[in-house]
């Protein structure tokens, strides 16, 4: 193919293009902010910025993961501390029921506050945060007790679920954030390894928190000195496993303060970095446009002082 151009005329729209695509890439710039806006931009670095971009995509989750596990965690250490004290109630209640002086009258009379200090504990075991039951295991949406007192603890299970979930951090390590209801309220004694029993059966444990107020409860029904003594022990059994299951979540709560200091400085590292590789200097894109503009002006003035005048002008 034959072109009408002369090549001077060609070397001018190269360049008129050339300056034209400078100019459309300095504007896009500016408009955007970003220096590369399509592969194209910097194809070398388009590796760099993707990976830098899901770095910073699975950052921000860990955040919302680490946000969510410190509400539940508040929410538990708030429920725990409340379980403290109705057990240190419990305590009184025991000493009270055990005392020698007291009569049948006055230790069911007691019974029936112990009673109301089991159904308070059976409330704080169906603890809710956005309709959440934080100690209902893996299954949150179904509550894990209720009051039973015809069972030998005084309650019922609902579920029986671990809790299994753990946080991510930032780092690349995780860590549990919970424990279920029966792991706190409700501990049992492993069940018979010879016992031939479908589900296996098991026994409260000695500090099970559920059974020792309702122990209580019965010895003071039946007005049994012997057996309130032995429902006291078991009551500050229980009370110290309580301290035990709300240290676990005050460590909770310590590992996710720190997880988030990190997440969030590993937040600036990232868009730091993510800046570095993709946002345009505006200055530099400014003053580019303006001399690709001034080049252009250039460059039209002088191709229209070109001579026109060709061999045909000189044939008569």
């Amino acid at each position: 193919m034959l072109s009408n151009l002369n090549p001077s005329s060609e070397a001018f729209l190269a360049n008129v293009d050339r300056v034209q695509r400078r100019l459309e890439s300095a504007s896009l710039q500016t408009s955007s902010g970003k220096r590369v806006n399509v592969a194209s931009d910097a194809p070398s670095e388009i590796d760099t910025i993707l990976q830098l971009r899901t770095d910073e995509a699975r950052n921000s989750q860990i955040q919302a993961n680490l946000s969510v596990a410190k509400t539940d965690a508040d929410a538990a250490d708030g429920a725990l501390s409340s379980a403290t004290k109705t057990m240190d109630r419990a305590r009184v209640l025991a000493a009270q029921g055990a005392n020698f002086t007291l009569d049948a009258t006055g230790r069911q009379s007691i019974a029936g506050e112990v009673q109301s200090l089991l159904e308070q504990m059976v409330a704080i075991s169906r603890t809710t945060v956005q309709g959440r039951y934080i100690f209902g295991g893996d299954r949150d949406s179904t509550p894990p007790y209720e009051v039973d007192l015809s069972t030998d603890n005084g309650v019922a299970r609902l579920t029986d679920s671990p809790a299994t979930r753990r946080v991510e951090d930032s780092a690349g390590g995780s860590f549990a954030v919970s424990r279920s209801a029966q792991e706190i309220f409700d501990t049992r004694n492993p069940p018979d390894p010879l016992a031939t029993d479908v589900p296996p059966i098991t026994t409260p444990a000695a500090d099970n928190v559920f059974a020792a107020l309702n122990n209580l409860r019965l010895g003071l029904l039946a007005n049994d000195t012997a057996k309130i003594i032995a429902a006291n022990a078991s009551v500050q059994l229980a009370a110290g496993h309580l301290n035990t299951a709300q240290a676990f979540y005050g460590t909770v709560q310590n590992r996710i303060a720190d997880s988030t200091n990190y997440s969030a400085n590993y937040d600036v590292q990232l868009k730091t970095q993510l800046s570095q590789k993709e946002d345009a200097d505006i200055t530099a894109a400014a003053l580019g446009i303006t001399q690709g503009n001034i080049q252009l002006q250039a460059a039209f003035a002088m191709q229209a002082k070109m001579p026109r005048t060709t061999l045909f002008d000189f044939i008569g």
